[in-house]
């Protein structure tokens, strides 16, 4: 388990003995400062397994509260997961590009600006560093450190005077595919039994009861896979999204069942 892991776990559960293992000098100094490959792209597996799970259920629901064909659940629900993964992902790539373009121009102006005014740049930062309740001798130590190391000093000026945390480097077209894939994934969950039905008898008979026991158990899966991105505790996610997903499935199903109703009466 990585450190900062161990240390998180052990700030829940109140072990002092093994959060004070995670602060062992050999433990941080083995600790990797930056996000894995793999550790930046947790959040949106998580959210988009999450959306494509409960809004595609929500369609499956739906149809089955107004008692249509099994055949316009496949239709429905596999065109809302290609549809509504894709639009998540557009929407995935363009804001997280926005966000690195902003850090990035952010940066290159903090850097151009160091370079060119480093009195005023300096005089930013002993402003800052004032308000913060810092003391002058304090602050000339800070300041000398800072002045001997430019991208140490850029970095300082984008997290104190802007409020912006740089981040390692995120792809925005992986973390897109990321979150179609985790859509596409969790979503088709509800459409398993619908398919399986056509080469099992037993699911051919109780689609929707099996589709809802599927749904269910994926919902409470990915809503203790939530721990890694928010720090909830597992079994608080997996059963708040499982509430969440059974109520937005609900909601469906009797819009569905009272627009048959309105329909079959006109």
């Amino acid at each position: 388990m990585a450190r900062i892991e161990r240390a998180r776990k052990a700030f829940l559960e109140g072990n002092i003995e093994e959060a004070r293992r995670a602060h062992e000098d050999e433990a941080i100094k083995e600790e990797p400062w930056h996000k894995t490959e793999a550790g930046r792209y947790i959040e949106p597996a998580v959210y988009g397994a999450t959306d494509g799970i409960i809004t595609t259920f929500a369609v499956v629901a739906g149809v089955a509260g107004a008692s249509l064909s099994p055949k316009i659940v496949l239709i429905l629900g596999l065109a809302n997961l290609l549809a509504d993964g894709f639009s998540m992902a557009v929407g995935d790539y363009l804001s997280t590009k926005s966000r690195v373009d902003y850090e990035r121009s952010e940066w290159k102006r903090e850097e151009w600006e160091v370079e060119n005014f480093p009195e005023a740049e300096e005089l930013e930062m002993r402003e800052i560093y004032k308000r913060k309740g810092l003391k002058e001798e304090d602050i000339d130590k800070i300041m000398e450190v800072l002045k001997n190391n430019k991208d140490f000093w850029v970095e300082t000026m984008m997290k104190d005077e802007l409020g912006i945390l740089p981040e390692d480097n995120q792809s925005p077209f992986k973390s897109a595919f990321v979150t179609f894939l985790s859509f596409a994934i969790a979503g088709f969950i509800p459409l398993l039994a619908y398919i399986l039905s056509y080469f099992i008898p037993f699911f051919a008979t109780n689609q929707f009861l099996i589709a809802s026991v599927m749904t269910g158990i994926t919902l409470f899966l990915v809503g203790a896979l939530r721990e890694m991105v928010t720090g909830v505790k597992w079994w608080k996610g997996g059963f708040e999204m499982l509430v969440i997903g059974s109520i937005s499935a609900l909601v469906a199903y009797f819009v569905g069942f009272f627009l048959r109703k309105i329909v079959e009466g006109v």
